[in-house]
């Protein structure tokens, strides 16, 4: 790290981002009951922009290409993400933006409903893919399998199995995937995939985790909160982002690992996406 304390790493993701309407409530509503919010808001949020948010916390600046439609909410997409500290890159799309509403729960939980097409960028898009030459380690959370192949320009690929059929069809190997051993929706074997993730990590929520693969096997310890847990909102993004930017920053993983780790408490013991996030500006 710098003596500012930011870490010394170009960074960037290559996915999908939507507009996200939040409701807070003490607890979701049973069916056909009226429920009254005590806080609400709209921002940019998913896991790309969550992730690309949190690397410019760590690094002071990321790259995130994306795929937007021309609409209001594209535009503001564009817009809130710039004024976070990320450059934005994205393919053009026909349509209305893909938005998503979450009720965020007294307990930290959150449910999520989305309402549209995913975007996620193309590898034939006309987007700058040369500004991944020379990027220590790129998130891979969505688009397809030509995204994917330009994506290898960077020195590490860290991609998460929502983004598993471009994980099929590439052929490209990703230098480690994170996936929850908790989420179904990202139950994705990675011996379906070839060639297969050169480190498989395995998040175990309030158990810690472990990893697997070339870089050896090893296991860790969940850290204390030091405050109390607020919502669980992009916590498993921003770990993701956490590792991502270590290993740019040419970190072992097991040290790379914790750095996500911090990422994903901080998370917690903040509202929404982006409140509680590891900021070492």
């Amino acid at each position: 790290m710098s003596p500012e304390g930011l870490v010394q790493a170009r960074v960037a993701v290559v996915g999908h981002v939507e507009w996200v309407d939040f409701a807070v409530v003490a607890r979701l509503p049973r069916p056909g009951e009226i429920l009254h919010v005590s806080e609400f808001w709209d921002e940019a949020a998913g896991g790309g922009a969550v992730a690309a948010v949190q690397m410019a916390k760590l690094t002071g600046a990321s790259i995130f290409i994306t795929a937007l439609t021309g609409d209001r909410l594209g535009q503001a997409v564009d817009e809130q993400l710039e004024r976070q500290g990320v450059t934005v890159h994205a393919g053009p799309r026909e349509g209305i933006q893909r938005r998503g509403f979450v009720y965020l729960t007294d307990d930290g939980e959150r449910t999520i409903t989305i309402l549209g097409e995913r975007l996620v960028p193309h590898g034939d898009d006309p987007l700058p893919w040369d500004e991944l030459d020379g990027v220590g380690g790129v998130y891979f959370t969505g688009g397809d399998a030509g995204a994917l192949q330009a994506a290898r320009r960077a020195d590490v690929i860290v991609a998460t199995p929502r983004a598993g059929d471009a994980l099929r069809e590439s052929g490209v190997a990703v230098d480690v995937l994170v996936h929850s051993g908790r989420d179904t929706g990202e139950e994705l074997d990675p011996s379906e995939l070839d060639p297969a993730p050169r480190t498989v990590v395995t998040t175990m929520g309030g158990k810690g985790g472990r990893w697997d693969g070339e870089a050896g096997s090893g296991t860790w310890e969940p850290l204390p909160l030091p405050g109390p847990m607020v919502d669980e909102y992009g916590a498993g993004d921003s770990f993701a982002a956490g590792i991502t930017t270590g290993l740019a920053a040419g970190m072992p993983i097991a040290d790379a690992i914790h750095l996500g780790s911090r990422c994903g408490v901080c998370n917690l013991m903040g509202r929404g996406p982006y409140a509680g996030q590891l900021d070492l500006r």
